[in-house]
């Protein structure tokens, strides 16, 4: 139970019908522009019990509706998504959007790839990481949608980063290295290796076993599951967006890390540099990700439409 902590959003989501059951976001929102701020920002006020007037003002909240489950108190999952996008845009919705306190998710309906590309580049340049589409025939099914619900990303970059560390992976990878820290160097003049992240995707299991006897083999020091390893292995990783992050050395953290590849082919001292994470982070819209892996050894901190975020700050990815 958190409404306690949001009666600003309380009090607009009130005069919404008894018996409705809404899918959404609550968003730190830019009360002027209606851009979506850093999820740091939304931090500040998560765990307040009763947020004075002065936070509330700091960081405004709003609540932003991207789907609708139930509706005079039925269930109307099994409704397609057109007949639920329907009744959400029957309801009263307050003037404003966000900066009101809550806000109907846009829509476009859309047709071509060119289309899809347009309405990607409004969502980034909004600040959002993305599209989500939706079948406008889908029902809205918990768990895996397989194509009638898919979320659009894109890579933002690669950089070439040197493991630092590594650890025993869950289920089948409990006893393989499959979880893999990362670090670039501090610059091309100082070797010193600054974290950035941890990845875990990307590879075929027949790399993974591979790269579980090298890095035994590379093993300093153990801290239980946790491996700190010598830095001689480098991956090319791609990731969606860098962020700053305090819990890394480095000052950033890259979001949603995927392994490109095993670069035996580049040298340590040939990675990539601060130097480009800080250009990355220049170029990146992204808000920041509370389950940033941290520096601590072993920690785990349509295409038919398409919600988005080009006129408001709910792209669903």
């Amino acid at each position: 139970e958190i409404t306690h902590g949001y009666p600003d959003v309380a009090a607009v989501l009130a005069g919404f019908p008894d018996g409705l059951v809404l899918d959404g976001e609550l968003l730190a929102v830019d009360a002027t522009t209606g851009r979506p701020l850093p999820f740091a920002t939304l931090q500040r006020r998560l765990g307040r019990k009763a947020p004075d007037d002065a936070l509330r003002a700091e960081v405004p909240v709003a609540f932003l509706a991207y789907d609708v489950l139930a509706a005079d108190g039925a269930l109307i999952v099994a409704e397609p998504y057109h007949e639920r996008r329907a009744r959400l845009e029957a309801l009263r919705w307050p003037a404003g959007g966000v900066a009101s306190g809550t806000a109907l998710a846009p829509v476009q309906y859309l047709t071509t790839a060119d289309e899809v590309d347009a309405a990607f580049l409004g969502a980034r340049a909004m600040g959002n990481e993305g599209l989500l589409c939706k079948d406008p025939a889908a029902p809205y099914t918990p768990g895996r949608r397989g194509k009638q619900w898919i979320k659009l990303k894109r890579a933002l970059a690669t950089l070439d980063v040197v493991v630092v560390g590594a650890e025993r992976g869950h289920g089948r990878r409990r006893d393989l290295l499959s979880d893999y820290t990362f670090a670039v160097r501090a610059s091309d003049d100082d070797p010193t290796l600054l974290n950035v992240g941890k990845a875990y995707n990307g590879l075929t299991d027949v790399e993974i076993l591979a790269l579980t006897t090298r890095l035994h083999e590379l093993t300093i020091q153990r801290s239980g599951r946790f491996h700190q390893v010598q830095p001689a292995i480098v991956l090319e990783v791609t990731f969606d967006a860098v962020q700053r992050s305090a819990r890394h050395k480095s000052g950033f953290a890259l979001r949603f890390p995927r392994i490109v590849r095993i670069r035996d082919d580049k040298p340590p001292h040939e990675i990539d540099t601060l130097a480009r994470v800080r250009e990355l982070a220049g170029d990146a819209t992204a808000t920041l990700n509370d389950g940033d892996d941290g520096d601590v050894p072993g920690s785990d901190a349509e295409a038919p439409n398409a919600e988005r975020g080009a006129d408001d700050p709910g792209a669903h990815a």
